[in-house]
């Protein structure tokens, strides 16, 4: 099947999510092991980091959370399991590398929250939904590197955790767009809501906090 031809299947997937009154920006692993050349993970994704950086200063101003995620991994890696031996790129994130690091044109302030995690979601072995439910979130629009990774992972347990996932589809990046493109539509299909940037920048508009 073409990628977006027929996407109902009789109707098995054409249902939709709606916003709900309380949205949060999620930005994923939008570091520099995805954006420095020579980087073991080097994808690229510099028009995806200013897409988000403009959606994270309007979440602010509009008084919602902005949440980030980094990865960090003890030198001996004993701490990422079998996910650390089977990806070796993952040493990138060993303590002491600056590959970390969140981009110049992206980074957190202190109203903002960071979690460290170790495995491709966001919500695995992390307080964060914890915390977004504390919060009253209800929503998460997802940004960060990569589409097929630790974007996918992070939206399919976000559904699973109770909160309307929505994937801005300029926001995040892969190493080849046919990878991004395949990700992005079988996530609409099942586990998410695809948009671009205006309808997330609405969405954050209309959520005041």
């Amino acid at each position: 099947m073409t990628i977006g031809s027929d996407r109902t299947e009789a109707g098995a997937f054409d249902g939709h999510l709606t916003p709900g009154e309380r949205p949060a920006l999620l930005i994923v692993d939008m570091v520099m092991a995805y954006l420095k050349p020579g980087s073991p993970l080097f994808l690229g994704g510099e028009e995806a980091v200013k897409v988000t950086a403009r959606l994270a200063a309007l979440a602010r101003s509009a008084g919602n959370p902005v949440v980030f995620t980094n990865v960090l991994y003890q030198s001996n890696g004993r701490d990422g399991g079998l996910f650390y031996r089977k990806v070796p790129g993952l040493r990138a994130f060993d303590q002491g590398s600056d590959l970390g690091d969140f981009p110049p044109g992206l980074v957190s302030n202190p109203n903002d929250m960071v979690f460290t995690k170790q495995y491709a979601s966001a919500f695995f072995g992390t307080s964060l939904a914890t915390m977004l439910h504390a919060e009253g979130i209800d929503t998460v629009l997802i940004a960060g590197f990569s589409t097929s990774g630790c974007v996918r992972a992070t939206a399919v347990d976000a559904i699973q955790h109770g909160f309307a996932p929505f994937v801005v589809d300029s926001a995040c990046a892969d190493r080849t767009p046919e990878v991004h493109a395949a990700n992005l539509f079988d996530l609409g299909c099942k586990y998410a809501e695809v948009i671009g940037e205006e309808d997330a920048a609405a969405i954050l508009s209309a959520a005041r906090g």
